[in-house]
């Protein structure tokens, strides 16, 4: 997709790129529970998001209408460290009251093929997400989408097995539900990610670039130069 200019969003430091992260956050949440009731929110993994979910967990909001789903996640017991939602656990859901059916882990634990089936039928194929956090690989990766990634595109959620970071086996939202979300931001941050990025602005044929949003998508950069 091409990505109008002014969604790319420089930040002059890593406090600004969280405080800001935190602030369109929290104005979408505001947003969709003042207008329908309740707040969808798909969370990326990794280290990038874990100080901004942190934060996140310490302001006021209503909490109790959010709905938290995840883009990918990686195969391993649930209890594991590297998990997705092992992190979110530990740096947001234990800190805040979001009712706990209202947070939609990915079993990955029982396998890509069986995780990736259960989740595809967990999820409304016709829900329109609030707003999907992403990050950027320094491949050109989002979420568990890698370059050379083969998957059903018509479907939710699907299994990946060639992950050229351990572990191999993940899940992951396609691109095309990914897309499907009023609002998306990329989070991106460290002097690692520039290729990636430049890439990114100018739509190479890279996984990031097949993600769109239905209203707008941002990218919110620190420390990439």
């Amino acid at each position: 997709m091409s990505v109008k200019e002014n969604d790319w969003l420089l930040c002059s430091s890593q406090n600004e790129f969280e405080l800001k992260a935190i602030e369109m956050i929290e104005n979408f949440a505001d947003d969709a529970i003042r207008s329908k009731g309740h707040f969808s929110l798909v969370l990326a993994g990794g280290n990038t998001p874990k100080k901004i979910y942190k934060s996140l967990s310490k302001t006021d909001c209503d909490w109790d209408n959010w709905h938290i789903y995840f883009g990918d996640e990686r195969c391993l017991p649930s209890n594991d460290e590297d998990r997705n939602s092992l992190m979110a656990e530990k740096s947001f859901f234990s800190q805040v009251s979001i009712p706990k059916n209202q947070i939609h882990i990915i079993p990955a634990e029982l396998g890509m093929n069986e995780g990736a089936e259960v989740y595809d039928k967990k999820l409304n194929s016709d829900m329109v997400f609030d707003l999907v956090l992403l990050g950027l690989g320094e491949d050109g990766h989002t979420a568990s989408i890698f370059p050379n990634s083969k998957f059903d595109e018509k479907k939710q959620a699907v299994p990946i097995s060639n992950a050229p970071k351990l572990p191999e086996n993940r899940i992951s939202l396609t691109p095309h539900r990914l897309s499907m979300a009023n609002y998306v931001i990329f989070l991106v941050m460290g002097k690692d990610k520039k290729i990636a990025l430049d890439k990114f602005k100018s739509a190479e044929n890279i996984p990031a670039s097949r993600v769109s949003a239905l209203k707008k998508l941002t990218v919110l950069i620190s420390d990439v130069n």
